[in-house]
């Protein structure tokens, strides 16, 4: 069982712990019971059987409740606490009282519940435990092998002792399992905690951004359109080499002013529900746009001819986040560039090679973190948003620097499957 799931309650983690002390407990009861039975009354023995028989029913029906899907309240848990304490108070009641070494096992259960419970109900446990302790004082069936001052005084104190051993030994080892387990628990759920403000201040951030990017696409359009009315302009009046190049920059343009209304239409197709793609020819489209966004970038791409052919859901954030790490790559050496990408019926695995300078440690642990860059005069948003962007939709980025230099970028991105299909389908699920 896996007690540091950050997904189960800590009321329920902490009670699924404390049905295991009692089955330690249980079976220590049993084992004391058989080893001193010779020193027992034999309607005493029978009255504890069945007082233990009736302690692990209700061990039985605790294991049950730990795992139902009810809440456990606080309050509940201290009702099980208090529990443990009656059956203890029980059986120590027939077993010599206070005499019993065992009778400090009351400590167990304040241990516990200081650690999980608030003030007030840990103040009450504590309470129970000393009433219930100081009645054992006075009221209890005498058991002459736990008494000093009985007929073989030395054999009795021998047994005392040994009790008391056996006793500190057990209850230091559940006391201490139950610490560490807790505290297992806390930390994880402070881990997931501290996840949930990371995500938290990552959305306000991308909030930020994205309200930066609106207001820039719109201030972009005009400057895009007065240098692509003076390109043309130029067209006419310039020689062969200068119009080559002027329709060059035109080309360029368009594919800015696209990328500026995509960028406007956003919003909108992102509430649309996303349609489904044959995976193959998602990452063909993919690079063949990539390939014209960056004609200067030279990869060898290697798509896996053994990949099945299945229709999956693409999240429109999912291809910018991957045209931006293309970008990346061919930012760092576009002279080369190796591109690797299969995929199954779950996941999708891409794998990008440049042969930059590859990165520092302190940019490794920045990046995708914080809005960091590497580049000379980087704005270091894309990383950021890449990886944010492939977090929420399934997917995941890693980058490690190659040991021959250069950079290695490997995203593994779960597909949402649709269901399998024969060649054509597609175009028919597109209509």
């Amino acid at each position: 069982m896996d007690f540091k799931n950050p997904g189960i309650s800590a009321a329920r983690q902490n009670l699924r712990l404390l049905v295991y002390i009692r089955y330690i407990a249980l079976g220590g009861q049993m084992v004391v019971l058989g080893a001193f039975s010779r020193f027992y009354h034999p309607e005493s023995i029978v009255l504890l059987t069945w007082l233990i028989a009736i302690f692990f029913l209700i061990v039985v029906i605790t294991h049950w409740r730990a795992h139902w899907h009810r809440p456990i309240p606080e309050s509940e848990f201290c009702l099980h606490l208090l529990v443990d304490m009656l059956a203890l108070t029980v059986l120590l009641y027939f077993s010599g009282g206070a005499t019993n070494p065992f009778v400090s096992y009351f400590l167990v259960p304040i241990s516990i519940a200081a650690i999980t419970l608030p003030k007030l109900m840990t103040l009450a446990v504590a309470l129970v435990a000393i009433s219930a302790y100081s009645m054992l004082l006075f009221l209890y069936v005498p058991l002459p092998a736990f008494s000093p001052h009985a007929a073989h005084a030395a054999s009795g104190m021998n047994l005392h002792f040994s009790g008391m051993w056996v006793n500190f030994l057990l209850s230091a080892v559940i006391i201490t399992y139950f610490v560490v387990r807790m505290a297992d628990a806390l930390r994880a759920q402070e881990r997931e905690l501290k996840a949930r403000q990371e995500e938290q201040m990552q959305n306000e951030q991308l909030i930020a951004i994205a309200t930066v990017a609106a207001g820039a696409a719109h201030e972009l359009g005009t400057p895009l359109n007065t240098i692509k009315l003076l390109a043309e302009d130029l067209l006419d009046t310039s020689d062969t080499k200068t119009r080559t190049d002027l329709a060059t920059i035109n080309e360029q343009i368009d594919i800015c002013q696209r990328t500026l209304r995509s960028l406007t239409g956003l919003a909108g197709d992102m509430a649309k529900p996303v349609a489904a793609a044959d995976v193959r020819e998602y990452i063909g489209d993919l690079l063949d746009s990539w390939q014209l966004i960056r004609p200067d970038a030279f990869a060898r791409i290697q798509v896996s001819e053994d990949a099945p052919q299945i229709l999956a859901k693409f999240h429109p954030a999912i291809r910018q986040a991957l045209q931006n790490l293309l970008n990346n790559a061919a930012d760092a050496s576009p002279e080369r560039i190796d591109i690797d990408i299969s995929w199954n019926r779950e996941l999708l695995h891409m794998r990008i090679r440049d042969y930059g300078e590859g990165m520092s440690p302190a940019e490794a642990e920045k990046i995708g973190r914080t809005v960091t860059s590497s580049k000379p005069g980087g704005l270091g948003l894309g990383l950021y948003l890449t990886s944010s962007s492939l977090n929420r939709h399934g997917g995941r980025v890693g980058l490690a620097n190659a040991a021959d230099g250069g950079l290695i970028t490997s995203v593994e991105l779960s597909l949402v499957e649709e269901n399998d299909y024969h060649p054509g389908e597609a175009q028919e699920v597109a209509k």
